[in-house]
């Protein structure tokens, strides 16, 4: 029987699981868990990872990670694989620690997001013997840095979550939607024996199964030398009339919509192939995932028919730049 295949393309969602091999234990003290953030961490620096959430079990794990770069198996490939070197490094064993390929489950964001980050953050209360009296003295997880009871680590990227809760006060507000409890309908999905490899309504899994299917195509314009950040942000400059620093930054004060910031950045990610590192520095930004949101945002406009008249005009003056 053949592995149903993975759909993968620019800035899919993925809630990524796996187990220990025999249902033996991944993590047996404080060091392997850290030992595995490490991981995490690096996965974030090196291949643009991600990372919405996680929680580290016992004898599994379960991670929320955004893939701008349409690279989940490379991600994965890097995570499990050091894990497990450095785990047998610890424990003084070797051959294979995990119970063999990953299971990941491609998630509509827009729709559930919120309720994954919760169902993700409540395991330790929800086995048979509670692992916690209360969730927040769990530390292996990232619901303490979603509360602001710990410092958040750098790679975890925690905005958009916030922002779908739509709360003022994004700490109290998380904490109280976590008390509300797994949601049903999370919980029947992810009770059958073989979960269903999409999270999310038909429209969703044709949308997906079309941009991962583009993905294989490489529909990204081509450029002997791709044009670098500072030459299209120069452009769309001249095209708005707008000064740098307009388009760099936020701005300062109420939050305040910057679309042609956030078209920028889209930009500089398709035409430029900036990675999520060189866009944080490019346009200022506090977290390496804070561009993802923007993008995918003016890729939704785009299928709506925005954007045409700045992005043929830009297409024109790159391949000018191109030819010069």
């Amino acid at each position: 029987m053949t592995r149903p295949q993975r759909i993968e393309f620019e800035g899919a969602f993925h809630h990524v699981m796996n187990r220990g091999r025999n249902h033996e234990n991944l993590f047996h003290d404080k060091r392997y868990f850290e030992e595995f953030l490490k991981c995490l961490k690096e996965a974030s620096e090196q291949f643009d990872a991600i990372i919405h959430a996680y929680c580290l079990m016992t004898n599994h794990y379960h991670l929320v990670v955004e893939t701008p770069n349409a690279n989940l198996a490379r991600i994965m490939r890097h995570i499990n694989g050091v894990y497990t070197q450095r785990h047998n490094w610890l424990k003084k064993t070797d051959g294979p620690l995990f119970r063999g390929r990953y299971k990941s489950v491609l998630v509509d964001q827009d729709t559930y997001l919120l309720q994954l980050t919760r169902y993700i953050h409540l395991n330790p209360i929800e086995t048979k013997v509670p692992m916690v009296p209360q969730l927040m003295d769990y530390e292996w997880s990232s619901f303490p840095a979603y509360i602001n009871q710990t410092q958040s680590p750098s790679w975890l990227y925690r905005d958009q979550t916030y922002q779908m809760l739509g709360h003022r006060k994004k700490y109290t507000g998380y904490a109280k939607y976590i008390e509300q409890g797994v949601d049903e309908d999370l919980k029947r999905y992810y009770g059958h024996y073989n979960i269903l490899s999409v999270l999310g309504d038909a429209e969703f899994k044709e949308e997906a199964k079309k941009a991962s299917d583009e993905n294989k195509l490489d529909l990204t314009p081509f450029f002997d030398n791709k044009p670098n950040t500072e030459e299209i942000i120069r452009l769309l400059c001249q095209y708005t009339g707008k000064e740098q620093a307009a388009i760099r930054t936020k701005g300062v004060g109420k939050p305040q919509r910057n679309d042609d910031r956030a078209f920028a950045m889209y930009a500089c990610r398709l035409f430029g192939d900036a990675s999520q590192k060189e866009l944080m520095e490019a346009f200022q930004l506090k977290h390496l995932g804070s561009s993802s949101y923007s993008i995918n945002k003016v890729k939704r406009e785009i299928e709506q028919g925005q954007w045409k008249r700045v992005r043929g005009w830009l297409e024109k003056e790159l391949n000018i730049v191109k030819s010069a």
